[in-house]
């Protein structure tokens, strides 16, 4: 079983930082691709970014130079660093994980709970 529990969100004014934080646990044998997803109400859930374990990273547009993902692989956690926040970055934040089991061979994604994030104009 894994359980991905995510941290750091909630009302920051415009401008302002957050760093999110998400924590993998369970038989994880290793962890391959981790990103965090958004989803705003009434829109469908959206790629924020996303890391490799080696630590290659992918930006969607709208958060390139503000927002930086990182990871701790002895950690089993990933990090969203988001800078100069605007309101249209409100949403739900979901982090992902593409997890290898301890005594399975296939990766599966799973998902945590999701932290809110809500900036204020």
């Amino acid at each position: 079983q894994v359980q991905l529990v995510e941290s750091g969100g909630g009302l920051v004014q415009a401008g302002g930082s957050l760093r999110l934080s998400c924590a993998a646990s369970g038989s994880i044998f290793s962890i391959n691709v981790m990103g965090w997803y958004r989803q705003a109400p009434g829109k469908q859930r959206e790629l924020v970014a996303a890391i490799t374990r080696g630590g290659r990273t992918n930006y969607v547009d709208f958060v390139k130079g503000r927002f930086t993902i990182s990871r701790d692989n002895a950690k089993n956690t990933v990090y969203l660093q988001m800078n100069s926040l605007k309101p249209e970055d409100t949403a739900v934040y979901y982090c992902n994980a593409d997890v290898l089991l301890r005594g399975w061979g296939t990766p599966a994604p799973y998902w945590g709970q999701g932290t809110q994030v809500i900036v204020s104009s």
